[in-house]
């Protein structure tokens, strides 16, 4: 069967379509297109009540943790940056309970930009608030620049050359979370790709594949996936 992949989405209180002006969960095009074009089907997942979150997992076959606002300092025990944007309280609590309730069912899960980041708090970790001259950190541009894969790793074994990625982040790793391995890096020392170990299929990005063509990373996800049936509930 074709794996059913869920999509963390934006939550914004005032967007705008049409003569309509309402509030919306959001999500770029990319992002589906992306899982569709690598043989998933795609569905949203809107921020939500925490406590639903392993039912959620139960009827998906994996989870996309999408990019978006920072992380509230506060997650991981650090002060607010001036260059911090503002919080998102409710897609923290969201998204957080479901890397908590993916890893909980061994439900193969990505982050991409912000879903690397977050992964990485949800596991202990911290995170600079501002990367200072780091390629894409203009709001509403995307950079790009070249990703060097870490030898040993599974997303080294998936794209093994140094390979151009599109990227709009001004906020990375700090302190790496409990188990998990650095698996590529900029040429600044940037850690741009997180995989852990001792799961059936666990990587986040610090980049963003759904603004590219290649679907190397997103195909073989969608792979692991579909060997991960889910278990509707109730």
């Amino acid at each position: 069967m074709t794996p059913l992949i869920g999509i963390s989405t934006y939550r914004e209180d005032s967007a705008a379509w049409g003569p309509w002006r309402m509030p919306a969960a959001l999500l770029p095009l990319g992002y589906p297109g992306l899982v569709q074009r690598s043989g998933g089907l795609a569905v949203m997942l809107p921020p939500g009540d925490p406590a639903t979150a392993p039912a959620v997992l139960a009827r998906l076959d994996g989870v996309v943790i999408a990019g978006g606002p920072d992380v509230e300092p506060g997650r991981y025990g650090a002060r607010r940056h001036p260059r911090t944007g503002p919080p998102a309280p409710e897609r923290d609590a969201w998204e957080l309970a479901l890397i908590d309730a993916a890893l909980a069912a061994d439900t193969p899960l990505l982050g991409i930009c912000r879903g690397l980041q977050l992964l990485n708090v949800a596991l202990g970790g911290t995170l600079v608030q501002h990367v200072e001259g780091h390629v894409g950190t203009v709001a509403g541009q995307f950079g790009a620049h070249p990703v060097t894969p870490l030898p040993g790793t599974r997303y080294a074994a998936l794209v093994p050359e140094e390979f151009g990625v599109p990227s709009q982040h001004h906020q990375s790793v700090e302190r790496l979370g409990d188990g998990l391995t650095v698996c590529a890096v900029a040429a600044d020392g940037t850690v741009e790709a997180v995989e852990l170990a001792g799961r059936r299929w666990v990587l986040g990005v610090q980049w963003h594949p759904e603004m590219a063509d290649d679907t190397r990373v997103m195909a073989d996800f969608v792979r692991a996936a579909a060997d991960h049936p889910s278990h509707p509930v109730g």
